[in-house]
């Protein structure tokens, strides 16, 4: 399990596949902050968007936004159960989280995030932050190819 700053095949079959994972921020004080996003990748980031679902706050005023803010290193683990756990499977990644409103990385990611979301034809992203992940190290472990 040696750590990359790229998705191997089998990683990157995993993660297109997956439909959860789960965001670790930290805060100035290095507080730890997990929620469970949606996410889609291309061959270098991770895209995960600050989406139109009910907040309780505004987009910048959420904990992970403020977090990214503060602190860029993020990490997000994808993990597949089963109670074969022959079939057990997961993705760290962590990197550095961008904040991005516009430009090629925002276009590409609401692209990925539409295709791999049939929900985003009714929820618009294209006026909504998306946070960008760049990956500085990739591990994984277990059964990438699953079961289906």
């Amino acid at each position: 399990m040696t750590a990359r700053a790229t998705f191997t095949d089998a990683e990157r079959r995993f993660l297109t596949r997956m439909r959860v994972a789960r965001l670790a921020t930290a805060d100035a004080a290095l507080r730890p902050h997990v929620i469970p996003i949606v996410f889609a990748i291309d061959d270098r980031k991770l895209y995960t968007p600050v989406d139109g679902k009910p907040k309780r706050v505004a987009p910048g005023q959420l904990k992970r936004v403020r977090n990214l803010l503060d602190n860029p290193q993020v990490a997000i683990v994808v993990d597949e159960y089963d109670e074969d756990w022959t079939r057990l499977a997961w993705v760290l990644v962590t990197g550095r989280g961008e904040m991005v409103e516009g430009g090629a990385a925002h276009a590409v990611g609401v692209g990925l995030l539409q295709r791999k979301y049939p929900q985003y034809k009714a929820m618009p992203l294209a006026d909504r932050p998306l946070i960008v992940v760049t990956p500085l190290g990739v591990t994984s472990w277990g059964a990438l190819s699953g079961s289906g």
